[in-house]
Order: structure tokens, then C-alpha cells, then sequence
């Protein structure tokens, strides 16, 4: 895995998160309704029409570089050679696999011992 790569990711990670709270904090489009009412948090950071533009704005540009990452990121892996499971063929690399059946010495025909 190359610096570039490894960069990349970690820029994806904190998109994803970033997206993920951004949009947890939100208020959804039934909430207007109770708020003009005096029954929600009418008071907000940014005011009560500016909110919805300032963060549906912010929440199309992260959506928009978490799509870019995934796509660059997935073309950077699709090529890359996968790394060999050492653990995959123990038989090779020190003892010797089981012998076959045709391989076997029947008891009887061991010369015998002195």
C-alpha cells in the first residue's frame, strides 16, 4: 500500500465521519412545522432559514468527495496484487503431507528388527 493510498484513505475515513454527524445534526422537514409553533428549537446557529441552505450545501459537498474517494480509492485497489496467505499451504514449507495408501508398507513385510 503506497503513502498516497494510505493518505487517501484516511482523508475517506474522516469524510465518512465528517458526513455522519453533519447529517445526525440536521433537523428533518417535519421539525419546521412544530418550531413555527413555539414547540421546537426555533433558535438555531445560523438562523432560521439559513441553516437548512448552509448545511444542505456542506452535506452535498462531503457526499460529493466521499463519492470521488471511493471511486479513486477503489480504482487504486482494483489492480493490486493480493498478498499470499502464508498459512495457506503448511504441508510445503515444513512437514511432510500424510503418505498416500499405495505408499504404505503393510506390517508384514518390515524386515525384521535385531
Amino acid at each position: 500500500m503506497g503513502i498516497l493510498q494510505e493518505i487517501l484513505l484516511i482523508a475517506f475515513v474522516l469524510v465518512a465521519i465528517a458526513l455522519i454527524a453533519l447529517i445526525l445534526i440536521q433537523q428533518g422537514k417535519g421539525s419546521d412545522m412544530g418550531a413555527s409553533f413555539g414547540a421546537g428549537a426555533s433558535a438555531t446557529l445560523f438562523g432560521s432559514s439559513g441553516s437548512g441552505n448552509a448545511m444542505t450545501k456542506i452535506t452535498a459537498i462531503l457526499a460529493t468527495i466521499f463519492f470521488v474517494l471511493c471511486l479513486v480509492l477503489g480504482s487504486m485497489t482494483a489492480n493490486s496484487t493480493k498478498q499470499t496467505n502464508e498459512w495457506e499451504n503448511l504441508a510445503t514449507d515444513s512437514a511432510p503431507a500424510t503418505v498416500p495408501a499405495e505408499e504404505k508398507k503393510p506390517v508384514e513385510n518390515l524386515p525384521p528388527e535385531n
